[in-house]
């Protein structure tokens, strides 16, 4: 029984006789042992400021928040011959959906940060939730060993990776909270298991069609790695209720990639991609497919 019905049926017990005992012998009888459950309630969040949520003043249309990855005193990757971090580089692209978006005249969008500041992962899907959005989308840029790695990634959520890349960004990304050995996060890793029991089938299979179709769409705008779909224990897709993925637009690592991230053009290849890949999302779901 669920811990607040079992609480609720105490509650509503009757109360028991008056004892017809001797006042001698009801004081000689122990007092009853009152048993109960103690349950352990992580701390909450520290509360941030929301940000604006730009696009139809109506509420009924559908809402995404643009994460942009790193930011503040977490860099991300960086291609060192280039000058490029990726904090930047993301903001640049997160901003260039938005803007593609609001185009459309038809979805609300909302960017978890606009400049240079630092979020822990929690913060940035727990913005998602707060604002009650439809769809969230984590704009990363990756890094490999080898240079010669390039090409866009989609990341869906599973507790066991796909394959030795994605456990190895999972590893990587999961570590953004971290600085100078320090947790920022405030969240141990009991409470991540938790959070990856709690979250609901349904979300993760809307979840894994959406990043088929922003391959599907997006493809003719800009190359794909293969497989360009896969899966990783990623905290900042650990939403239980928002349909989530982490995408990497390409590899910092890889120079003919990065130029292109950096570039106007190559950044609105990327916004038209992904935002034709959230219209058909949302156009499906209006017709109930």
């Amino acid at each position: 029984m669920p811990l607040f019905a079992a609480l609720l049926v105490l509650a509503a017990a009757p109360v028991a006789a008056p004892s017809t005992l001797a006042p001698a012998a009801r004081m000689a009888r122990p007092p009853a042992r009152r048993r109960g459950i103690s349950v352990r309630i992580p701390d909450a969040a520290p509360s941030i400021a929301l940000p604006p949520v730009e696009g139809p003043a109506d509420p009924r249309r559908p809402l995404v928040v643009i994460d942009a990855g790193h930011g503040g005193h977490d860099p991300g990757a960086s291609n060192a011959e280039l000058g490029l971090r990726e904090k930047d580089l993301t903001l640049a692209i997160a901003q260039a959906i938005r803007d593609e978006l609001l185009k459309t005249g038809r979805i609300r969008v909302a960017l978890t940060r606009n400049d240079d500041r630092f979020l822990v992962l929690q913060e940035r899907y727990g913005i998602a939730r707060q604002l009650g959005a439809r769809l969230f989308i984590s704009v990363h840029a990756d890094a490999a060993e080898t240079p010669t790695a390039r090409g866009a990634t989609v990341y869906t959520l599973s507790d066991v990776a796909s394959d030795r890349e994605a456990a190895r960004l999972a590893a990587r990304e999961n570590r953004s909270d971290i600085i100078g050995g320090v947790d920022l996060a405030g969240a141990s890793s009991s409470v991540s298991n938790i959070l990856i029991d709690l979250t609901q089938r349904e979300t993760m299979d809307t979840s894994s069609r959406f990043a088929d179709l922003l391959h599907r769409e997006a493809v003719a705008h800009f190359p794909f790695r293969d497989p360009p779909h896969r899966f990783a224990s990623l905290v900042v897709l650990k939403s239980p209720d928002t349909p989530s993925v982490l995408f990497e637009a390409g590899y910092i690592s890889n120079a003919e990639d990065a130029r292109w991230l950096a570039t106007r053009d190559g950044r609105l290849q990327i916004a038209k991609g992904v935002a034709a890949a959230i219209s058909v999302h949302f156009a499906r779901q209006s017709i109930g497919r």
